[in-house]
């Protein structure tokens, strides 16, 4: 209730030239009187029979173009079957949005606001079992938007999710599914296809497209050379902005293609294909590009939605152990942000699947469509990340994998953050992963020093993103210097 299905089967019925059915309208005029009168008098259990016999009759038919469902509909095993075989985009609103739209508007269900919650939360996991394609409703006419990437679903690989990304400067679609990549599966497909990739994925991973551009591996690639190299390649091949980068490859890829896309011509169209596990849950979504200088990770960068991002996991099979491993530590610092169900499963020590995959990109989504450019909450995902950064500038972008460095920042912000059974947990899972505790090859003092120089500072200070508790991870927090320090040398390994 609430998600605003009605006003977006409308506008998708508008755009189709089609009508867009309403299964509660349809059955107000069976029933030849309003939802609410019959659901008091008879009860909900035959009101659900009614519209069970109706939601069914109205899939089976040719009508169907667009069909607005009743919130608890799906609550039938027999619809939810029948909705095999059509395409199922879930409205997402959050339970007190839902319930400022949804009460005093006479609907039975929403009159007691505990009860609407609990409603809410039960249902969220049902909803989740039959949608497709996830859109978060955050202006009316979205699914309009969304409506050439729910197309291209239906040429993805079977199981394949779509998640609709929203943020101030643009909203693109996350297609989340196995074996995307063998399949050829491709979005936008107008315009030439110039693939960036680094080495290694070339060769792992051969990805189809008009011209290639294949980069050396490593973060100390990453670099204004790097895009140099890039920036004229695409000059060289006759590039133009109407075609299309696909960025193949981990985080140092996705940074740099991202980036060249955002300069080159004064910006052109990019797709993210993740390849790393750190790409798939982290780097690869909010439009975040960048260059690192010597004195500094992503000191030259710019904010550039991509046009999509094709996040396969079959491609994490190729992955070496200890990429896989680096890429742990993105999921435990999203998993803390998140808090609740995915926290859970991660804490339980889980395997990273599909589920976990989303769960960690759908997290860092909802964070960049609330605060795109780091004003405010999107800071939360730089949790374990300064420390992170400094150790890999110290050590030369060379001796430690991003989420490497990343498990050991972890380890100081939660020390920082007075939270030592938690930190002691968190511990036992990235060891169990075969991350490190500890880092050399750099003294505490160079690591403080690039702390100091990090881009994040305000008035000579440098923010820290703190944890109270799963769940509740706030930005904003000055540390003291000797605070600080106590926590670096903590994991600086003598």
């Amino acid at each position: 209730m609430g998600a605003g299905k009605s006003t977006g089967a409308r506008s998708l019925a508008a755009e189709l030239a089609c009508e867009a059915l309403d299964s509660d309208r349809e059955l107000e005029q069976r029933l030849g009187e309003p939802v609410e009168a019959f659901f008091d008098r008879e009860g909900e259990a035959a009101f659900r029979a009614r519209e069970e016999e109706v939601v069914l009759e109205l899939l089976a038919g040719e009508r169907a173009e667009v069909l607005a469902l009743g919130g608890g509909a799906v609550g039938s095993e027999r619809v939810r079957e029948a909705l095999a075989s059509h395409t199922v985009v879930h409205l997402e609103v959050d339970g007190e949005e839902a319930w400022r739209r949804a009460s005093g508007k006479g609907r039975p269900l929403a009159r007691d606001r505990g009860r609407f919650e609990q409603l809410h939360g039960d249902r969220s996991a049902l909803y989740e079992s039959v949608a497709d394609a996830v859109v978060p409703p955050a202006d009316r006419d979205a699914l309009r938007r969304a409506l050439p990437a729910l197309r291209a679903l239906g040429e993805a690989p079977a199981g394949t999710r779509l998640v609709w990304a929203s943020a101030a400067s643009g909203d693109y679609p996350v297609f989340v599914g196995a074996g995307l990549i063998d399949a050829g599966f491709f979005f936008p497909s107008d315009g030439r296809r110039i693939v960036v990739t680094d080495e290694h994925v070339a060769r792992a991973q051969p990805f189809p497209g008009d011209e290639r551009i294949v980069v050396m591996a490593g973060e100390e690639h990453k670099s204004i050379h790097g895009a140099e190299f890039v920036l004229r390649a695409l000059a060289e091949a006759g590039v133009e902005r109407g075609d299309v980068l696909a960025a193949v490859g981990g985080g140092v890829v996705g940074d740099l293609a991202g980036f060249c896309a955002a300069v080159y011509q004064r910006g052109m169209r990019h797709v993210q294909v993740p390849t790393t596990l750190v790409a798939q849950v982290d780097s690869a979504y909010g439009g975040k590009t960048g260059v690192d200088l010597p004195e500094g990770k992503n000191y030259a960068g710019a904010f550039h939605q991509p046009s999509a991002v094709i996040c396969d996991p079959a491609a994490l099979e190729t992955l070496p152990a200890e990429e896989l491993a680096a890429g742990y530590a993105e999921v435990v610092k999203t998993a803390l942000i998140a808090g609740g169900p995915l926290w859970a499963r991660v804490r339980h020590g889980d395997e990273v699947d599909a589920g976990v995959i989303l769960g960690c990109l759908r997290t860092k989504l909802a964070v960049v469509a609330e605060d795109e450019r780091d004003a405010g909450r999107r800071q939360v995902l730089n949790l374990g990340h300064t420390v992170a950064h400094a150790i890999e500038a110290a050590t030369g972008y060379t001796r430690y994998r991003h989420g490497e460095a990343v498990a050991i920042g972890l380890l100081v912000a939660l020390r920082l953050s007075g939270r030592d059974p938690l930190r002691a947990e968190v511990a036992e899972l990235l060891r169990a992963r075969g991350l490190p505790g500890s880092f050399s090859g750099a003294t505490v003092d160079e690591v403080l020093e690039l702390v100091r120089r990090d881009k994040k500072r305000s008035g000579g200070r440098v923010p820290f993103v703190l944890v109270d508790a799963p769940g509740e991870v706030t930005p904003g927090h000055e540390v003291d210097d000797g605070s600080l320090r106590a926590a670096v040398e903590e994991v600086h390994a003598e």
